[in-house]
């Protein structure tokens, strides 16, 4: 059988050859037609509170502004999983949602839970939304140094 196809193929030369420039040609059309991503986007919808109250203990933040946001994330539609985080002066709240949620929706859900919360908190604390960014955006994340000290982006 695999020589009566090789005898085929040594007979219709140019048919071979019209078949192998057909494939190849469109081996390079898909190729250059194909969309590709360099680094794929495969983490969760997520969103980030960023809040300071300036000078105060973790412990602090903690009890008057991280505990109070955190609970009340907790009740935002799709949101899969919450988790705070107190330091020094600043809280952290990382809300992910489930799969498929349009990050925008999300935001926007966010904000209106925000408001609701915001007067449970104490004077002058004003919580803010993170970046537009997934946490694939923590990869592209680098430093300019000068090493000889001569340039300076100030």
């Amino acid at each position: 059988m695999i020589a009566r196809f090789i005898e085929a193929c040594v007979r219709n030369r140019f048919l071979v050859l019209l078949l192998w420039t057909v494939i190849a040609a469109w081996g390079v059309y898909c190729t250059w037609n194909l969309p590709v991503d360099a680094i794929p986007d495969l983490s969760d919808v997520q969103v980030i509170i960023r809040t300071e109250f300036a000078e105060q203990a973790p412990l602090v933040v903690e009890e008057q502004v991280t505990y109070p946001l955190t609970t009340a994330m907790l009740a935002v539609p799709q949101a899969k999983v919450v988790r705070g985080f107190s330091q020094f002066g600043l809280s952290l709240v990382y809300i992910i949602f489930e799969d498929g949620t349009d990050i925008y929706w999300a935001r926007s859900r966010v904000l209106e839970y925000l408001n609701y919360v915001r007067g449970r908190l104490p004077a002058g604390v004003n919580p803010q939304l993170g970046p537009d960014a997934t946490g694939v955006g923590w990869v592209f994340q680098y430093v300019l140094e000068d090493p000889t000290g001569t340039h300076d982006l100030a």
